[in-house]
């Protein structure tokens, strides 16, 4: 078998490798793909050195899976190229997510809907994998009604030149700007790009990708994204009504059967989730699990999950793995 990752000197790419290298994904051969700045150069894995790849010879190989995060126009261009010449691509842009014949995944919620037939599938955003991955068990059971969201969103969703803008101010040192304003000692309400409608892409987005997981479209949902000074791990307050009273120790309970859900909630230790120890896991983390007092059937929660883990690189190699555990690589 062979896998491209398209991207693989990226900020997300690199993830991917290291979880790929962690996973059991069986024998097979890596073709890493990057732009034309970075091909020809080599990378190491699993102890040996690979020469990057341009597009043409990683699908001249004939992949099977092609794992892409090299941004949405790459991802439109090419992805059904890789389609073409036989591969299955697993994309981690926002390109695919809510194009109706696409489905878009986190394979503990919704793998289920995954066919053979599938040959583009769609990662969701990196806040959306941890807050639905948090949010679907309750969801199953109590019917959600709305949902307020507030997150507090990593650098390292916005890419490696934000990485630098923090560390630059850090350091006192005056460098290339990913931001309008400084981040460090700072934080600001303003996740991509703004809408007419007051709201910004990054806050659209989970709304949309959210109610396309659940399966859900006419749930009410509204969002802040916030940009904070954190060097991994997007956190997210979330305020949920439900249809039904949910008592928050059923809460806790549900939650804590969840694979793949760790709950840390013990106020009284100052136990609850924090992205300085989410850091570099695949889990997402619950705590701060309690009644809104201000109205019925509503709970509130905090969310935390590594953005290039779970939130990227983890859940693209999660989809892949399960295509392969149920024979859907045609």
């Amino acid at each position: 078998m062979k896998i491209a990752v398209v991207g693989a000197t990226g900020l997300v790419g690199r993830e991917m490798l290291k979880v790929i290298g962690e996973r059991d994904l069986g024998s097979f051969l890596l073709l890493p793909v990057a732009s034309p700045k970075s091909t020809g150069k080599t990378l190491s894995f699993r102890d040996k050195e690979y020469v990057v790849l341009t597009h043409e010879q990683a699908i001249g190989e004939k992949p099977q899976i092609a794992i892409f995060s090299a941004g949405g126009s790459t991802s439109l261009e090419w992805a059904p190229r890789y389609v073409a010449a036989g591969a299955t691509v697993i994309d981690n842009s926002s390109a695919w997510r809510m194009n109706e014949e696409v489905p878009l995944i986190i394979p503990e919620i919704n793998g289920n809907i995954l066919t053979n037939q599938d040959k583009i599938i769609a990662n969701p955003n990196c806040s959306t994998i941890g807050i639905i991955a948090a949010l679907a068990p309750l969801h199953r059971k109590y019917q959600i009604k709305r949902l307020v969201i507030s997150t507090y969103q990593s650098v390292t969703g916005t890419g490696i030149k934000a990485v630098r803008q923090l560390e630059n101010e850090r350091q006192g040192v005056v460098g290339e700007m990913a931001y309008p304003h400084p981040i460090d000692l700072n934080l600001f309400p303003h996740g991509g790009y703004f809408l007419p409608n007051g709201y910004t892409s990054e806050e659209i987005k989970l709304v949309n990708e959210t109610r396309k997981i659940l399966d859900a479209p006419s749930l009410k949902i509204t969002g802040t994204v916030v940009r904070v000074p954190v060097m991994g791990g997007h956190s997210a307050s979330v305020n949920v009504e439900f249809e039904t009273e949910v008592d928050p120790a059923q809460a806790r309970i549900l939650l804590s059967q969840t694979i793949g859900v760790i709950v840390q909630d013990d106020p009284e230790k100052n136990v609850y989730p924090m992205p300085l120890y989410a850091r570099g896991k695949d889990e997402v983390f619950v705590g701060r699990i309690r009644k809104d007092e201000s109205q019925p059937n509503t709970l509130n929660l905090f969310i935390v999950t590594d953005n290039l883990r779970k939130g990227a690189a983890t859940n693209a190699i999660q989809i892949a793995q399960y295509l392969l555990a149920h024979g859907l690589l045609r």
